[in-house]
């Protein structure tokens, strides 16, 4: 197994960087990253050399079994691919054109309705192909994605959660429709073999990220592969976990940060988690009570808590509201180079 030490970075070449999740919080967190990927001479200078990338690879769940995705799964036995349009979209070099068509989501007509161009591009290439990895890779192409995005396992994987009351749900959509507290979360089957070029990745990485993502529908999804979290808790690079800004009903109601990290820690033999990076700016009150009557509010950090669990916590002003909240993508970039490539360099 090839270490992560930085060696990449000392030498000049810039970082690898890996990260895993899914949902809105992953291709939020790439739109940010990218930025430095490639960069070109004038780029690097306007940037700063030391903050270049020189890979960013994103490891996708494959859990999704809801709307155009799931439609799509269970007429043609293909992985679910809106995630990973939204991660092509998000790593795009020029979103404007390209980017759009791939969101084009179709109003109307018998079939098409619900379902996004970008879907039913990835699953025709794959058909094509006879490849879903392939079929990636040629839309990475075209719509010259800067990074690399790989599905964490190319089984059918469906999701199982044992709920507090001890009913077992199949399925993501009937997990997060079920407005309960999780207990337990299993793959089924239980043991895939997670994507060679996936694990590669991670083994090559000077820097791993988990995170934001609903918690048990994107980021754990990925972690209960085996090998992904054996090669994770192998790695010698900073292993950062990204807090959530809200708690989602009923999966994670009441949830602190430090809850959010146990129920990880729960769910993996290993420790694959070094730091974490909260949030420190208060949501606004209209948008807290706007938020609150949907069954969400602002995740509480207790750093003491976290510090306990052996845990580094890095707080700053993350927060964005733009009528929804979300992490800045381009605040979270620059903290995560500074503190982990700079920063690191530095030292």
């Amino acid at each position: 197994m090839k270490a992560a030490n930085g060696n990449s970075q000392r030498a000049g070449r810039g970082v690898r960087i890996v990260a895993l999740g899914g949902g809105t919080g992953l291709s939020m967190l790439l739109r940010g990253l990218k930025e430095h990927v490639g960069a070109g001479p004038s780029r690097a200078r306007a940037r700063g050399a030391e903050r270049s990338i020189a890979d960013l690879a994103a490891i996708v769940t494959v859990t999704d079994d809801g709307g155009s995705s799931g439609r799509l799964r269970r007429d043609y036995r293909v992985l679910p691919p809106g995630d990973i349009r939204n991660c092509l979209v998000a790593l795009s070099d020029d979103e404007a054109l390209l980017g759009h068509l791939f969101q084009y989501r179709f109003p109307a007509g018998r079939g098409l309705r619900g379902h996004s161009f970008g879907n039913l591009f990835l699953t025709a290439l794959s058909h094509v192909s006879g490849d879903f990895t392939e079929a990636v890779r040629v839309s990475g192409q075209i719509l010259a994605i800067r990074g690399r995005i790989f599905p964490s396992t190319l089984a059918n994987v469906t999701l199982e959660a044992t709920l507090e009351n001890g009913r077992r749900v199949r399925g993501e959509t009937r997990i997060t429709h079920s407005r309960k507290t999780v207990r337990r979360l299993a793959l089924v089957p239980r043991r895939v073999k997670p994507l060679p070029d996936a694990l590669e990745a991670i083994m090559e990485a000077d820097l791993i990220l988990l995170g934001p993502g609903s918690l048990y529908t994107s980021i754990l999804p990925n972690l209960l592969i085996p090998e992904i979290a054996q090669a994770i808790s192998r790695s010698r690079a900073p292993r950062v976990y990204i807090a959530n800004l809200m708690t989602q009903p009923g999966e994670t109601t009441g949830y602190t940060v430090a809850d959010h990290v146990r129920a990880i820690l729960k769910h993996t033999p290993r420790r694959i988690i070094d730091w974490v990076v909260v949030n420190r700016r208060p949501v606004s009150p209209e948008v807290a009570r706007r938020y609150r009557g949907q069954g969400a509010e602002p995740v509480v950090c207790n750093v003491g808590e976290l510090q306990k669990l052996g845990l580094r916590v890095i707080l700053d002003d993350l927060l964005e509201e733009h009528g929804v909240i979300r992490h800045n993508s381009r605040r979270l970039t620059r903290l995560l180079l500074d503190e982990f490539v700079v920063g690191r360099a530095a030292r």
